[in-house]
Formats: C-alpha cells, sequence, structure tokens
C-alpha cells in the first residue's frame, strides 16, 4: 500500500480552480494562443509587482545582431560595485516573458537587496535550441562586463532562473564559470529540467493533475529540440556534462508534486558529488511553477522567503 500523496492546502485549492476552468490546456493550442494565455493566467495568479527604487527596460545586443529584451530591477539607489543576479524565466522555451516573471524578479531584488536583471530569450519554435542558449550566454557576457546601463561596476554575477530558465541557468555556469571578466559567485536553479531524455520517476507520479503534465512536457520539449542528437547534448540537458566540478556554489529547488522533481534532485547529488558547495530545498506538497503564482498559492511566498536566505548564506561562504 502506498501512503498518501501529501498536497498542500493552498495548492489543492487552486489546483482545484483550475480544473473547473473550461477551455484548453497549454499544450492543446498554438504558441503564441499558449503564450498569451500564461501571461494571463499570471496576472491572475501572481502578486502584484510593489515598489522599487527604479525598474526600467534594456536592450542586449544579441549574438546575431538581434536584439534581447531585458529588465532591471533596483531595490534601492546605492551604487556601488556590486554583484547582480541575471534570471532567465520559466515556461518551457516556448512560453514566458518579462511580464510573466516581473513580480517574481522584482520580489527577489527586494529580499535579496541586490539589482536584478531578467533575460526575454528568444523562444521555440520559432527559435529552437540553441537559441535561448545563444541569447542566455551573450547576455551573461554584457553583463560580465559592467554595462553603462547597470550604472555601477559588477563584481560578480548570480544566475538563476525556474524551469526552463533553470536549465538555461545551468548551461550557461557549465559554458562560463571562471571564464569571465568577473566571477560567477552562485547559481540558484528553482525547479530546474537538467535531462532532456527523462521520462519516468516524478514525471510518471505526477505527469497528470499538477499543473505542469506529461503532455505539456512533451509539447514544450517537442518544440523546443527537434534533432536526436540534442536529446542528451549538455546545452540541453546539463546533466550530461562530463563533470560538473568546475561550478559555482549552488542551490537547488525543487517542489515534491513536480514532474521535474527527480531531475532537480539528481543535479543537486551530481553536484555534491563533485564537491560543490550545494544547498538543496523541496517544498513538501508544492507544485511547479510556484515562484509564479504567490498570489493563488500563498504558502509559495514562504518558500521563496526561504530560498532567497539560503541563497544569502550561500554568497556569504
Amino acid at each position: 500500500m502506498t501512503d498518501p500523496i501529501f498536497v498542500r492546502p493552498d495548492v489543492e485549492k487552486l489546483l482545484a480552480m483550475l480544473a473547473a476552468q473550461p477551455g484548453p490546456a497549454l499544450n492543446e493550442v498554438e504558441p503564441p494562443v499558449a503564450r498569451q494565455m500564461y501571461v494571463e493566467m499570471s496576472k491572475l495568479l501572481d502578486q502584484p509587482r510593489g515598489e522599487l527604487a527604479d525598474v526600467r527596460d534594456l536592450a542586449i545586443a544579441g549574438p546575431h545582431g538581434h536584439a534581447i529584451p531585458a529588465r532591471l530591477y533596483r531595490p534601492n539607489l546605492l551604487l556601488h560595485p556590486a554583484p547582480v543576479l541575471m534570471y532567465f524565466h520559466g515556461g518551457g522555451w516556448v512560453i514566458g516573458n518579462l511580464d510573466t516573471h516581473d513580480s517574481a524578479c522584482a520580489e527577489i531584488a527586494r529580499l535579496l537587496e541586490i539589482d536584478v536583471v531578467s533575460v526575454d530569450y528568444r523562444l521555440a519554435p520559432e527559435h529552437r535550441f540553441p537559441a535561448a542558449v545563444e541569447d542566455c550566454l551573450a547576455a551573461t557576457e554584457w553583463l560580465a562586463r559592467s554595462p553603462g546601463e547597470i550604472d555601477h561596476a559588477v563584481s560578480g554575477i548570480i544566475l538563476a532562473g525556474d524551469s526552463a530558465g533553470g536549465n538555461l541557468a545551468a548551461v550557461v555556469s557549465q559554458q562560463r564559470h571562471g571564464k569571465l571578466p568577473v566571477p560567477i559567485i552562485a547559481q540558484w536553479l528553482i525547479y530546474p529540467g537538467t535531462d532532456m531524455t527523462a521520462s519516468s520517476g516524478s514525471i510518471e507520479a505526477f505527469g497528470d493533475g499538477y499543473l505542469l503534465t506529461k503532455e505539456s512536457l512533451d509539447f514544450f520539449i517537442g518544440h523546443y529540440i527537434t534533432e536526436e542528437a540534442h536529446f542528451s547534448h549538455p546545452q540541453a540537458s546539463p546533466m550530461m556534462a562530463e563533470s560538473l566540478d568546475n561550478q559555482p556554489p549552488t542551490l537547488v529547488f525543487t517542489c515534491g508534486l513536480d514532474p521535474l522533481r527527480d531531475q532537480g534532485r539528481a543535479y543537486a547529488a551530481r553536484l555534491i558529488e563533485a564537491g560543490v558547495r550545494t544547498i538543496f530545498r523541496e517544498a513538501d506538497g508544492q507544485i511547479h511553477g510556484s515562484l509564479t503564482l504567490r498570489a493563488g498559492i500563498p504558502s509559495a511566498q514562504d518558500d521563496l522567503a526561504s530560498n532567497i536566505d539560503a541563497l544569502k548564506a550561500l554568497i556569504a561562504e
């Protein structure tokens, strides 16, 4: 007899509300429609941005001459050499933008008390793998050069992201740690996808009924990756890297009811085995996407606050 699955009361309430809503799922519509649905969901279920000293939109030169939209969140006006957190949004490399993660990035800037730069990398299927990776690498290299738009010297970079963005943060850390003008002082991987070949474990256990479904995972990955060899490429599946022993201090956050839970656990375990200073946190009874559902799931705010405390401890060391 298996143990009953624990679901937080506020998560259970939200899942019941969403199940009662008519209409198609994200994976049942074309990507442009799915993107708008995600924007509307974030408006309904995330908290307002709140006040900051400064919020401004930026444009970063992309690797193919295009502009990468970005947004700076500044919690205070004390301009001095300081680290900056670069954030890559989630959304399966297909949906999500600066607005869907606006509230989350603002709250991270407030709680962490440093500047945050959110990056709106190119999306699939219009721009398939490795376009998102290329944009995130270019944005990180731009930030490492202390661009004038930041108004102060960048003394270090924290790479962070949720879901697909956690995947991208891990990939950029692997590709650029120790190779930039300033150090990557930490990475924060929020329920990341780390293995595009995975199909069992938590994907089977929580692939239906917990917001992110196996069908939606197939939808996202299928739009992002089309060549068989790319599924196991380390820039798509950071878990496939030969070694992780050169990685920066890492905070990995997973959710107990997430189809991607096992991928985050496995990546944290590999980091620990490689001797990387790693803090692992898992939110019991919580679902994928909770960072941007804090109005619908009030307990997700506590999860975020505890992550920030852990990240502060990691940086201090």
